[in-house]
């Protein structure tokens, strides 16, 4: 496997970071996950656009151009002859010393992977995923906006083990009020009475690049949304429910805390949903 690492492409096991980095040291930095399939990289502008503004807002100057790092990304798909699968771009804020300061770090660092993921088992996709609510609150937007995809993961990652703990693949995170804000690494999605509802990215949802495209299909199928506040009884009592996300794209859940949604199955909406989004993922985007 080829990695693009600061400017050239090196063997995995040449692909290297300094102890000193602070993406490394303090997980600052930012990040973006993105699916190719086909040859063709789902929505790579929008990514790019997520992580300038990411950046912007953690103070982490660019030195590349959008076009630049779509360049990259291509060219690391086309060295591992990749045309189905992940992508992972990191930006690091790079090497400095050992304190918290950022502007002690003179040189940004980037490096790109191109392989594969399987976030969930297949069967799951057609079967329904069985989730909890965790104990572990996600961060309130006024510590650290939700919106930033920074490589300080940790809040996400305690709650995945709580999931694990609980016998669960995945989990619904609750903000400080109690409102569902997302799943540990996906946007959740619930369909009562005809109507799909999500809630906010204010609640504490990261602004998916699916869950938009999600947005874009119910458009397209006529479905009427709406971005809402929304508890645990609310998920209880939906007719469906689904997760989006790019390593998740779109799955079905089809139990919340040991309570049936809906019939027990992957609902009629979602499977309209996850055909849209299926033909839009071969065509939306940037071709290798």
């Amino acid at each position: 496997m080829k990695i693009f690492l600061d400017g050239k492409f090196v063997d995995a096991a040449e692909a290297r970071i300094s102890v000193f980095d602070h993406g490394l040291l303090y997980g600052d930095g930012v990040f973006e996950g993105i699916r190719i399939y086909q040859g063709n990289i789902f929505r790579l502008d929008e990514h790019l656009e997520r992580l300038e503004q990411s950046a912007k807002a953690i103070l982490l100057s660019l030195p590349w151009s959008r076009a630049e790092i779509a360049g990259f990304t291509c060219e690391t798909c086309r060295q591992n002859g990749l045309a189905d699968g992940y992508i992972r771009l990191v930006v690091t804020r790079g090497v400095g010393d050992l304190g918290l300061s950022p502007w002690l770090c003179p040189v940004p660092s980037i490096f790109i992977i191109a392989s594969k993921i399987a976030l969930y088992p297949a069967e799951h996709y057609t079967t329904g995923l069985a989730i909890v609510t965790v104990p572990t609150r996600r961060i309130n937007p006024a510590a650290l906006p939700p919106t930033v995809k920074s490589l300080n993961y940790l809040n996400n990652i305690m709650a995945k083990i709580e999931a694990r703990q609980f016998g669960a693949l995945e989990a619904i995170m609750l903000n400080d009020q109690g409102y569902v804000a997302e799943c540990t690494g996906d946007n959740i999605f619930i369909v009562y009475k005809g109507e799909l509802i999500t809630p906010a990215a204010s609640q504490g949802a990261l602004r998916g690049i699916t869950r938009s495209a999600i947005l874009d299909i119910a458009q397209e199928l006529g479905l009427p949304l709406r971005q809402a506040d929304l508890t645990r009884y609310d998920v209880w009592n939906a007719d469906e429910c689904f997760l989006t996300g790019t390593a998740a794209e779109v799955i079905p859940v089809v139990k919340l805390d040991g309570r049936e949604i809906g019939t027990g199955r992957p609902g009629e909406i979602t499977a309209r949903v996850l055909a849209s989004f299926r033909r839009r993922v071969l065509t939306e985007g940037t071709r290798i």
